[in-house]
């Protein structure tokens, strides 16, 4: 620590502003995958498989199995 600021050589250490703001995952979206999944896609119910289309503007978890009532997920 050459100046005694817990920087380490060159200032690259914890303090030194050197951080990019993006965590572990790079800038990702939750469990590192993309930001949103975008348009397309399925609801899937994670209970008996039951699929069907997403419909944009309307989240797939906030949505009942039509077959068994557990609440789908995004695939």
């Amino acid at each position: 620590m050459p100046r005694g600021d817990g920087t380490g050589p060159n200032g690259a250490g914890p303090r030194s502003g050197a951080g990019r703001g993006m965590g572990r995952a790079g800038g990702r979206g939750r469990m590192g995958g993309p930001l949103a999944a975008g348009p397309s896609g399925n609801c899937v119910c994670p209970g008996c498989g039951y699929k069907e289309l997403h419909n944009q503007g309307q989240p797939c978890n906030q949505k009942k199995c039509p077959k068994c009532g557990a609440f789908m997920t995004r695939s």
